[in-house]
């Protein structure tokens, strides 16, 4: 027996109550945010704003213009507790609307308008609609067995008078379970909920169905199709999801992006969130944003000119000429500072310069104090004052590199792959550039990540994470710190914004600070800025981009390609598997058979030491592993991929 009355459509000149969602680390209001509901508020009659923990007076000042009522609560229960407060403190009031919608700030929007969707919904005679759905599936990815229902995603959900004014719609809230985790909030709310009312007899619809787009979740693994068909919402998953995982659903955020911007969305909303709330290695991942530039200008603009400083550390003064060849391919006019530790070093580099001519611009070399910290120093106390000066609008970070340590062809390649990724030639150059000229809120562009000659792949964090991350707590950096490796400028030539490092310029730092000659080490304070830049950056909304050339590209894909295929061999399933099989097994190991075999026990054979050399023993032990790979305990966010 059903208490569900007959669903009519949303009238014309109907109410609409939208119920939003906002949380925020900072306590802020990402700009995204006001932009969203500018376009909810065209489509409703009272718009109520739900922040989940503290709000600051500027999220305020945000967030006022475009809602009606604004409620703080705490931040508990997620967005699912935060709609039930909401609708608590409605109350009886809810009867004078005809449609409420419950929403949250996991998408972006809107791309292109609401209206037309929600006109085309307004038709339907439905109790309840959602933006997206979800497939049935069985197993429940989120534990393995039993069944994931049909359902809803709960992200956006709208509901008609007949069913939220029914004693159902009160029951559910009243009795809704308590939400902990992000799994509780999954299993207890948006996998039930409509099988939870439809099973009541209340009629359903979906805006875009999985089945028309061909995906088992289309906001994930189809959101560019989403848009194609008229969608005006873009989710963030896309964008933050583990990238081995998406790479297992060639999911391409690239395109994505690129639709969004072609339908209109404003993308600099899009990247100054990103680069604040996503790690940097998994954005720059997902977002595949690496700029492989041509060596013929095709993008610069000349009308526009930045204003540019080439700061420049030399401690090997015969590199000078090297080095300014280099800063030479830059478009039109640049200053020039030069630190070095010493005046005999200085004397020669003035030298090479007067011999040289600079009619480019301003000149100065400048003798530090002392040659604790090196390029980074020199950066960030010794030319402090020229970043802070808000004369330039770009500079140009190189110093003098050689790295005779790691011998002749280590330390050759890692010079070219600074050098030539950043300055390669007047086109070249020009292009980069104009990527600046493009991106207003563009920080930092860099190398990718060095690899060849040295072992960074999976250890680019080395030993500097722990001192990283106290660091980002005392200069209030919030931007989760990526998990294996940094998204970082290894090597430290980089082009950026001054802005974009105003957080790292304006701490008063002291050659002290550095330490001697022996704390140039992983640990030392030079190694653990070399890789804050990016969070810095993403601190104040400055995204960023990784550059190479064509030519690098070819060098470092083939490289890369063969080292992935060989270690790949070693463990059956893809990517994302394998990853997952050995670190649930917790390996931490040197890479010797006996660490592996150690690794294989703790993960089929806990707390069995003793079985070990039977085991290994077996001809089975492949099958054993492979059955291991398909049946990964994967982490949530990397199995659902919501």
């Amino acid at each position: 027996m059903t208490e569900a009355a007959v669903p009519v459509v949303f009238p014309v000149g109907g109410r609409r109550l939208v119920v939003y969602v906002v949380w925020d680390r900072r306590g802020g209001v990402e700009d995204f945010v006001p932009f969203a509901l500018a376009g909810l508020r065209e489509q409703g009659s009272r718009v109520l704003v739900v922040v989940n923990g503290s709000l600051s007076e500027e999220g305020r000042a945000k967030l006022e213009p475009v809602s009606d009522e604004i409620l703080v609560r705490s931040n508990a229960g997620f967005d699912i507790w935060a709609h039930k407060e909401a609708l608590d403190h409605v109350g009886e009031s809810i009867a004078e609307f005809d449609e409420v919608l419950l929403t949250n700030d996991t998408w972006f929007g809107p791309v292109g308008s609401f209206g037309p969707v929600l006109d085309r919904m307004a038709g339907r005679p439905v109790h309840f609609w959602g933006m997206t759905d979800h497939v049935r599936q069985e197993p429940n990815p989120f534990t393995g067995k039993g069944v994931l229902p049909y359902h809803l995603q709960s992200f956006w959900i709208a509901v008609r008078r007949e069913m939220f004014l029914s004693e159902a719609w009160r029951r559910y809230w009243a009795e809704l379970p308590e939400m902990p985790t992000y799994f509780d909030a999954v299993l207890k709310h948006e996998a039930v909920f409509t099988e939870v009312f439809a099973d009541a007899g209340f009629t359903h619809d979906v805006a875009y169905p999985a089945a028309e787009i061909g995906t088992k979740n289309p906001s994930l693994y189809r959101a560019e199709a989403l848009l194609d068909a008229g969608c005006p919402i873009l989710k963030r998953r896309p964008f933050l999801q583990w990238p081995p995982y998406l790479d297992r659903h060639a999911v391409v955020g690239r395109w994505t992006l690129e639709k969004a911007a072609e339908l209109g969305y404003p993308m600099e909303l899009f990247w100054q969130h990103a680069a604040r709330t996503i790690p940097p290695k998994d954005l720059n991942t997902d977002a595949a944003a690496l700029e492989v530039l041509p060596d013929a200008d095709v993008s610069y603009d000349p009308a526009h000119p930045l204003r540019t400083v080439v700061l420049a550390h030399i401690f090997y003064v015969e590199m000078t000429d090297e080095m300014l060849d280099r800063a030479d391919t830059l478009p039109g006019g640049y200053d020039l500072v030069v630190t070095t530790p010493d005046p005999d070093r200085a004397e020669g580099v003035r030298e090479a310069i007067r011999r040289r001519g600079h009619a480019r611009g301003e000149v100065e070399v400048r003798v530090l104090e002392s040659n604790d910290g090196r390029d980074q120093s020199a950066f960030l106390i010794a030319c402090r004052d020229v970043l802070l000066s808000g004369r330039y609008d770009l500079f140009v970070k190189i110093h003098s590199k050689k790295t005779p340590q790691d011998g002749f062809n280590i330390g050759r390649h890692f010079k070219e792959q600074q050098f030539l990724n950043l300055l390669d030639g007047p086109g070249y150059t020009a292009n980069l550039v104009a990527l600046f000229q493009r991106e207003p809120g563009l920080g930092l562009v860099f190398p990718p990540m060095i690899h060849i000659g040295y072992p960074t792949l999976g250890r680019g964090w080395s030993v500097n994470k722990e001192g990283a991350q106290a660091l980002c707590d005392e200069l209030g950096i919030r931007v989760p710190l990526d998990d294996v490796s940094p998204l970082a400028p290894f090597g430290s030539m980089y082009i950026g914004r001054p802005e974009a490092l105003r957080i790292l310029l304006e701490h008063d730092w002291t050659f002290a600070d550095f330490g001697g000659a022996e704390a140039y080490r992983d640990g030392g304070l030079a190694h653990i800025l070399e890789r804050l830049p990016v969070y810095a950056a993403g601190e104040l909304g400055y995204h960023v981009r990784t550059v190479a050339t064509a030519e690098y590209m070819a060098l470092s894909h083939t490289t890369m390609d063969f080292l992935l295929d060989e270690l790949s061999a070693t463990t059956p399933g893809y990517a994302y598997e394998q990853i997952e099989l050995i670190r649930k097994a917790g390996f931490v190991g040197t890479g010797s058979a006996r660490d592996f075999a150690r690794m294989y026990m703790r993960v089929n054979f806990p707390g069995t030491g003793a079985r070990l050399r039977s085991v290994m023993a077996s001809p089975s032990i492949v099958g054993k592993v492979a059955r291991a790979v398909r049946r990964p305990r994967t982490a949530l966010r990397r199995v659902l991929g919501r």
